[in-house]
């Protein structure tokens, strides 16, 4: 399933990388709704709060004006000397330049208007120059990247990328930027366009940050977790007008003050997280809701908000920790699991995986406490409605009706709904916790439920 472009996701679930049910595929864009995230760096990740269709603000280069031209043949100016080092670190933190030019096959249709502009030759010249530059002096690396990187995402936002080896961004980006030592440039040919990447130092912790919890040994999950969000005017989702009217012209230091306030409250005897997200919390989707996120170690998240996934892992069950993101303060605190929704099928759930590869169809469908955000109807249907509508559609394909034509009349994910597309689960499979733990433990033909925080999956294993 795929939230439409425009839309606010939930919060938490931009971190995780979950657009929906289905998450983004390894190195590869966006399917579902067609909503691009094969942003400037070749990463792929959730569609932002601001509905730009990519990970944490970093846009699809298709942004702008300018149609490319026929292909043509690129200058190969790849640091070679760099890429044949057969010594790679576990983990980087980096920035880029991008640059593309007119006449590349742009992997979104258009190109940003300096590059319909200029040659490839051209482009090979600035890229050089521009790595001549940060050689010389590595510190003007974020002047560059906001006067010419053509990923909006970075340019906009400053953050480093953390880059991995098992991180997912495309191959030529990721092999250049683990083998690059700190300070040092080089440059790379993607299907982006150039890339030129310089390792930058690791930030320092933030003072307000809960550094003893993030040192100490992960879980593997699931954790849960409430949290609140408090931004500020410098943050992800107030530059893109997205944000809480409160983070528009608040200040940083405000900001820290706001959050050592709302921490002390959070961790008193007796304290009301929910009571507190409702007061504070800028997550316009679960301040409301009191919406309780399952996290685990294996769920694919965007880098840029690693810390997060970090410090949830870390927490012990009643803890509360603070982390920072692009998106502002993260004020988490851990919850036991919550009961088992009465609609879910708790026996299938108790089973052992019938199988290790399963596909599936199902009808989302959601109501006023869990909906995908553009679900007008979700929005609008009490829980009375909700169980009605399950239990009748649920009996309906118990006794032989076809899936397709009900999820093209009730569900609620755009991304499946109207064509009948069926979903492969595996244990590892990029989905949300509850549709895979159900999924894989279905027989073939059988039908189950299980709740999301995008509302009530009713799933039917086919093959």
């Amino acid at each position: 399933m795929r939230t439409p472009p425009h839309s606010v996701i939930p919060v938490l679930l931009l971190l995780i990388g979950a657009a929906g049910c289905q998450k983004a595929a390894k190195d590869q864009a966006s399917a579902g709704s067609g909503q691009g995230s094969g942003q400037g760096s070749g990463h792929t990740a959730a569609p932002t709060a601001a509905g730009s269709g990519s990970g944490a603000a970093v846009a699809a280069i298709g942004k702008g004006s300018g149609s490319a031209a026929p292909p043509v043949e690129a200058k190969d100016i790849d640091s070679k000397d760099i890429l044949a080092r057969t010594e790679t670190a576990p983990e980087v933190q980096v920035k880029h330049v991008l640059l593309a030019w007119n006449g590349m096959a742009a992997p979104r249709g258009q190109l940003d208007p300096r590059a319909a502009k200029r040659s490839n030759a051209e482009t090979a010249a600035l890229a050089q120059d521009i790595a001549a530059k940060l050689k010389a002096k590595p510190g003007q690396i974020d002047d560059l990247v906001k006067q010419y990187s053509e990923d909006p995402g970075s340019a906009a936002s400053g953050e480093a990328y953390t880059v991995k080896p098992s991180s997912r961004f495309v191959p030529e980006f990721k092999n250049l930027a683990i083998r690059l030592k700190e300070n040092e440039a080089g440059i790379v040919k993607t299907m982006f366009g150039y890339h030129v990447i310089l390792r930058v130092p690791p930030p320092p912790a933030d003072p307000l940050e809960s550094a003893d919890i993030m040192a100490r040994p992960a879980e593997t999950g699931p954790v849960f977790v409430q949290q609140v969000l408090i931004g500020w005017k410098d943050t992800m989702l107030a530059k893109s007008g997205q944000g809480d009217a409160r983070a528009k012209d608040r200040t940083k230091a405000d900001a820290d003050k706001l959050v050592k306030e709302v921490v002390d409250k959070a961790r008193a005897p007796k304290a009301d997280i929910v009571k507190l997200m409702k007061q504070y919390s800028e997550d316009p989707t679960s301040k409301d809701s009191a919406r309780v996120d399952e996290v685990t170690a294996d769920m694919q998240i965007n880098e840029l908000f690693d810390n997060f996934k970090k410090l949830v892992l870390r927490l012990k069950v009643d803890e509360v920790g603070v982390v920072k993101s692009p998106l502002g303060w993260h004020i988490v605190k851990r919850v036991a699991p919550p009961p088992p929704d009465p609609l879910e099928s708790a026996a299938i759930l108790k089973r052992d995986p019938q199988t290790e590869s399963a596909k599936v169809k199902h009808i989302l469908l959601g109501w006023t406490g869990a909906h995908p955000p553009d679900d007008e109807k979700g929005a609008k249907r009490d829980r009375k409605t909700l169980d009605k509508l399950v239990k009748d559609t649920v009996a309906k394909l118990t006794k032989g009706a076809k899936i397709e034509p009900l999820m093209a009349e009730l569900s609620e994910d755009p991304g499946s709904a109207k064509d009948g597309k069926s979903y492969d689960v595996t244990p590892t499979a990029g989905l949300v916790p509850p549709f895979k733990n159900l999924s894989l433990r279905l027989k073939v033909g059988e039908v189950g439920v299980v709740k999301s925080d995008y509302g009530i999956h009713i799933i039917q294993r086919v093959e």
